[in-house]
């Protein structure tokens, strides 16, 4: 039986990939499906340059807006999700193009993901209660004496994933590492044939781009957006309330910052962020075409062969 040929896109932020996923869509008859984890959230449309209302009346797009900021998901949760829709796409007969900047999302359904056991709900309610209660550095501090290998891959900050390690160990106890050892593949990632291509264009064309697009966000809308979200009173330790620019907006309509301000911190994470995309990227990522400028339709007579040889072999 032949596998189901998938198409990735991947890359930074502002680097252009909606619309490559578009045009590929448009020409091959394909449907886009989102690889990005905060446009998986609904009500981040603005905030997290989900794709505009042209792009989504092109082509089917699917995986966008369709979570409740509330409950966070997952590299394995999404994995599933993906995989169901290109299923679909399949029985459809339209080509599966994943598109997004979630380098580890990517990483999970190219490669397979750890079969990990469930965790109790005991466990889980615990250590989220401590996770508001002390704070995410604490809870790294923990787990630095029970999987110091993990916690050094870790920012102190980032709560979820520190959070993800410490049930793991204590559920199990065996650390993420040890699991990742004996990791089997059991996504049926065998059954696909992928296909990637990386869009990486110059930094300096990024920071430019990052700072113009928020500038947009901001009067399309984004600060009633997150206004919106921050009237949920949901936890600012839940991924949707860390988006690129979330948190400096909710600062900012608390009357801690001025616009300004707000509009300057939020282009200096974006742009961060776009330099760890860039490392891992570089460092985890193999592609099969590199596409190393901004993408422009242009450019389709150039990147359109890889993609038709790719369909007929």
């Amino acid at each position: 039986m032949s596998k189901i040929k998938v198409l990735v896109i991947a890359g930074p932020t502002t680097s252009g990939k909606s619309d490559l996923a578009v045009a590929i869509a448009e020409h091959f008859g394909g449907v886009v499906i989102n690889g990005d984890s905060m446009q998986l959230y609904d009500g981040l449309n603005i905030i997290s340059a989900a794709p505009d209302k042209l792009l989504l009346k092109k082509v089917p797009h699917k995986l966008f807006g369709v979570r409740d900021p509330a409950s966070p998901c997952s590299a394995g949760l999404w994995v599933e999700l993906v995989q169901k829709e290109i299923l679909n796409a399949q029985s459809s007969n339209l080509l599966p193009i994943i598109v997004g900047g979630t380098g580890m999302y990517l990483k999970a359904l190219i490669s397979g993901l750890v079969k990990l056991p469930p965790i109790s709900e005991k466990i889980r309610r615990t250590l989220r209660n401590r996770l508001k209660v002390e704070g995410p550095a604490a809870l790294h501090a923990e787990l630095s004496q029970i999987d110091s290998v993990s916690a050094n891959k870790l920012a102190v900050s980032d709560g979820q994933r520190i959070l993800r390690a410490l049930e793991v160990y204590l559920m199990t106890g065996k650390t993420l590492g040890q699991w990742q050892m004996e990791k089997t593949g059991h996504n049926k990632t065998e059954g696909f044939a992928f296909k990637s291509l990386l869009i990486s264009p110059p930094r300096k064309l990024l920071y430019q781009n990052c700072n113009s697009r928020f500038e947009k966000m901001i009067k399309c809308g984004a600060i009633d957006e997150v206004r919106a979200l921050s009237k949920k009173n949901l936890s600012p330790n839940l991924p949707a309330m860390k988006a690129l620019g979330v948190p400096e907006i909710i600062l900012y309509l608390s009357g801690n910052l001025t616009l300004e301000e707000t509009i300057s911190r939020a282009q200096i994470a974006t742009r961060r962020y776009v330099k760890r995309q860039e490392t891992w990227f570089k460092n985890q990522f193999i592609a099969d075409f590199v596409l190393e400028t901004e993408y422009n339709f242009k450019l389709n007579p150039k990147i359109f062969p890889f993609i038709s040889k790719f369909l007929l072999t």
